[in-house]
């Protein structure tokens, strides 16, 4: 049986494998599930075997013949039921108790077109597969000579749609100076890397971009690396947003994921510096959960997974309606993403001028029992203002 196994194996494994599943272990001890994917490592392609033993995870690297060998050991002798899924194919091993295998694939379109879906995907993203981008790279998404890895797909498209809602507002900027970019809560700054490369290089703007977080060591690698790449008017520093001052005015406020009010202040903060354009993805928003109130809505209230994702939405609908009384036309667009929920909500505010009458506005705030921090921080900049 494991020469069979084997044999199925190498005949398929290679066929744009994306990942394999091994479980219904037969034997107690050891692991109960294995997960198989294939990985870029330094410049070379290998197999990473996951195997879950009680509360730990194990890794294991491989070889294509050590990993056929494995698999092989692994169905023989501990597990009924191993899956894969490919680019091109689906298939499934299974062991019966007394030994009997049985194999199915099942195939998805045929090569040619798949070749023609691939081609017409790679037309439609602004950083095309072809051209090998450094970062890229460096993130395992693409080889060294250009091409998309298989099971990084998802990355790709999730960085080239992020900038496919810059490339919208590019009519908005001023291409007769520099331009200056924060990202706030840059974090590994995959996306801040993109922005760059793609204004700068690919759209030829003349931007300086700033990153900011709070995790020392991520800024200092973020660093190295933005002066591996050449990259000299891309900075990274230690900082929070509601109290950074390094800058008098910015063109356009990145905040991807700052926890609850601190996008509150990223937003007020992006106001008050003027900012022709604003690009928020919201996290954790909580400040709204534990203050709304209201009769009529009480009975669906009472269920707190479904208040907290009512307390979320209404969040980030006063945000963009705020944003819109201090001259700000405003979107909310679905945003793919990589590390956090499968979706997330993106606000995205242009400046414009024309401030909208926001009486509606207060009287749901006032409804609610609502006291947003970013109402708050907006009002305190009029006074200021005043």
């Amino acid at each position: 049986m494991k020469k069979e196994i084997k044999d199925f194996i190498d005949k398929n494994m290679g066929k744009g494998l994306i990942q394999m599943v091994i479980s219904k272990s037969r034997i107690k001890d050891g692991p109960s599930k294995v997960k198989i994917r294939p990985i870029l490592l330094k410049d070379k392609f290998i197999y990473q075997a996951t195997e879950t033993v009680g509360p730990k995870v194990l890794h294991t690297n491989y070889e294509r013949q050590e990993l056929i060998e494995y698999i092989g050991e692994l169905m023989e002798e501990r597990f009924m039921q191993l899956q894969w899924e490919g680019q091109y194919e689906d298939g499934l091993v299974l062991v019966s108790k007394k030994g009997h295998l049985t194999t199915k694939v099942k195939r998805h379109a045929c090569k040619k077109e798949q070749a023609a879906l691939e081609h017409n995907r790679r037309k439609k993203y602004l950083l095309a597969e072809g051209t090998a981008v450094p970062f890229l790279v460096d993130l395992g998404v693409m080889t060294p000579q250009g091409k998309i890895v298989s099971t990084k797909y998802d990355k790709f498209r999730q960085i080239n749609r992020f900038l496919e809602f810059i490339e919208d507002i590019l009519p908005r900027l001023d291409r007769g100076r520099e331009l200056t970019i924060l990202d706030f809560g840059c974090g590994k700054s995959y996306l801040t890397f993109a922005m760059y490369y793609y204004l700068r290089q690919l759209r030829h703007f003349d931007v300086r971009i700033i990153g900011l977080d709070l995790k020392e060591d991520v800024i200092q690698h973020c660093n190295e690396l933005a002066q591996s790449y050449g990259y000299e008017k891309l900075k990274f520093y230690t900082g929070d947003i509601a109290s950074y001052e390094g800058v008098r005015q910015v063109d356009m406020v990145v905040t991807l994921h700052a926890c609850d009010t601190a996008t509150d202040y990223a937003l007020a903060k992006a106001v008050y510096w003027g900012a022709k354009v604003i690009l928020s993805v919201p996290c954790c928003q909580h400040e709204l959960n534990g203050q709304i109130r209201n009769e009529m809505l009480s009975p669906v209230l009472s269920y707190g997974i479904l208040k907290e994702r009512m307390a979320a939405l209404i969040t980030d609908g006063l945000r963009a309606q705020l944003l819109e009384g201090v001259g700000y036309e405003t979107q909310i667009l679905e945003f793919v993403d990589m590390e956090h929920t499968p979706k997330n909500l993106l606000i995205r505010g242009v400046y414009t001028g024309k401030k909208k009458n926001l009486e509606k506005t207060r009287r749901c705030i006032e409804k609610l029992h609502l006291n947003p921090t970013l109402a708050r921080l907006l009002e305190e900049q009029e006074v200021d203002d005043q």
